[in-house]
């Protein structure tokens, strides 16, 4: 019979991760150097980037859970996170979307296909969820109530369509209790955030846009402007879809 974390063991686990383990930037700053030092052409080094620090926080986490020795209990099929509200900023968006227009035809046809059904079926609740404000503190469960799917969420395999360029807070919610306590609440307690890997994801992103943008490279981001404004990855969605994603 497995054995699930109690709350306060979790508890314990993650305060020692805040008192004696050390994040290593170096492992964020070597992709940028890398990928910077290269010969790909200037999209194919922001593409690569955004995806390799994407997979990098990944590593990260991983890093963290085998030195805390937990495991996390989320499964295939569980999309209990793709119902959060999801920030970010427009420059991560339009690189979404520009690595998502070089995934296979297919594939991004079913994606295309998908969003023209989700922003017809879910458009009272798309309208309530933009009404609310991302920075209050009580908007993360009042979206919640909403039961509005992320638009990547594919709805008859509870699967993500855009699963390597999914962005952080789909990768830093993880449970490490009973998966069924997320089943029977909307914000349950034992669930682990490590969104504060942000930062350091950010930070190199940031970084390299920035050397390529002062470069003078030929760059598809409006550059500082799109790294600083922020909206829900539905309404960014719905604006590529309406050509307007480059209005500021």
């Amino acid at each position: 019979m497995t054995r699930f974390l109690k709350h306060q063991e979790i508890l314990n686990k993650c305060e020692r991760i805040n008192q004696d383990y050390e994040i290593d930037p170096g492992f964020f700053d070597r992709i940028v150097d890398d990928l910077l030092n290269s010969e790909l052409d200037t999209e194919e080094v922001i593409l690569e980037g955004f995806q390799s620090l994407l997979a990098e926080v990944d590593n990260e986490i991983e890093r963290m859970e085998s030195y805390s020795d937990m495991k996390p209990n989320c499964f295939k099929g569980c999309a209990f996170c793709c119902y959060f509200p999801i920030v970010v900023s427009r420059m991560e968006a339009k690189i979404m979307f520009r690595s998502i227009e070089q995934f296979s035809e297919e594939r991004k046809n079913a994606i295309f296909r998908h969003w023209e059904n989700y922003y017809k079926d879910q458009s009272g609740k798309l309208e309530k969820a933009f009404s609310m404000d991302p920075e209050d503190p009580q908007t993360k469960l009042a979206y919640k109530q909403l039961n509005l799917p992320c638009p990547m969420l594919d709805p008859e395999t509870q699967l993500c369509m855009a699963y390597e360029v999914r962005p952080i807070p789909c990768r830093t919610y993880l449970n490490y209790s009973d998966p069924q306590v997320c089943a029977e609440n909307h914000m349950p307690k034992e669930p682990f955030s490590y969104e504060f890997l942000y930062t350091y994801y950010f930070g190199a992103i940031n970084e390299l846009i920035q050397v390529l943008y002062e470069n003078g490279e030929e760059i598809f981001i409006d550059y500082p402007m799109d790294a600083w404004s922020y909206d829900y990855l539905p309404a960014w969605v719905l604006k590529w879809r309406e050509g307007t994603l480059n209005e500021i």
